[in-house]
């Protein structure tokens, strides 16, 4: 089966405010892909994620993501864009007054969802996916780290997105923990969803093969296996 091109980036230049992050990025992601990026605090990665789910303008080159052109898309219709997209961030951001299942239920309705049914069989697919499907009505609270991130790729799944976004998501994670969120994230991408993630952690290259991006010195370059350190 062919792969389907997701990201296409030519001659990008990436900015955060007036402050150029990233030059000249060249960069093709198709569906399927595990892509990692990896560099120091502050060299671009979250940038780069920012500006793929259209956060961060992108003012030069072509810039394509998921059938829109970064460059023409109006805010208004971000919304559009990220809703083929999952987002999974470091520090969870879940709503910290509602059960497990009213998060995603808020999500979902928030989306467009009408038919409580549906709404209903879709929570509990994505609990089911990620390993928590008893933890429905349990307060964000009540679980551990691994548990809230686990609930957090369950909400980025909820759309059924093309794509993922792992903005560190093993940041605030024991290195156990943090293995199995990644395993996770690994079989997610088997069923055909691409995965892109921002790590420091380098051990996890080794043990779930992908394609390596480092952000440095404004760049992003494509590196090979012997050149993480």
């Amino acid at each position: 089966m062919e792969k389907k091109l997701l990201i296409k980036y030519v001659d990008v230049d990436i900015y955060q405010q007036e402050l150029l992050v990233l030059k000249n990025v060249q960069l093709e992601v198709h569906s399927g892909e595990f892509v990692y990026l990896v560099g120091k605090v502050g060299s671009g990665k979250t940038t780069l994620l920012k500006s793929i789910y259209h956060e961060i303008p992108i003012l030069s080159g072509v810039a394509g993501v998921l059938g829109y052109d970064l460059r023409d898309l109006k805010l208004n219709d971000s919304p559009f864009l990220r809703r083929k997209i999952g987002i999974v961030f470091q520090d969870f951001q879940l709503l910290t007054d509602r059960t497990v299942y009213q998060n995603l239920n808020f999500v979902l309705k928030a989306t467009g969802w009408k038919d409580q049914i549906a709404i209903d069989e879709q929570i509990n697919s994505v609990l089911i996916q990620v390993g928590m499907k008893e933890k429905g009505y349990k307060m964000p609270h009540q679980l551990s780290g691994g548990e809230q991130q686990r609930i957090v790729i369950a909400r980025a799944l909820l759309n059924s997105p093309e794509m993922i976004l792992a903005d560190e998501p093993t940041g605030n994670l024991d290195p156990e923990t943090g293995n199995e969120l990644v395993e996770l994230l690994y079989k997610i991408r088997l069923s055909g969803t691409t995965v892109i993630m921002a790590t420091h952690n380098l051990n996890l290259l080794d043990k779930f093969q992908g394609r390596v991006f480092r952000c440095e010195n404004e760049n992003l370059a494509e590196i090979s296996d012997e050149s993480y350190i």
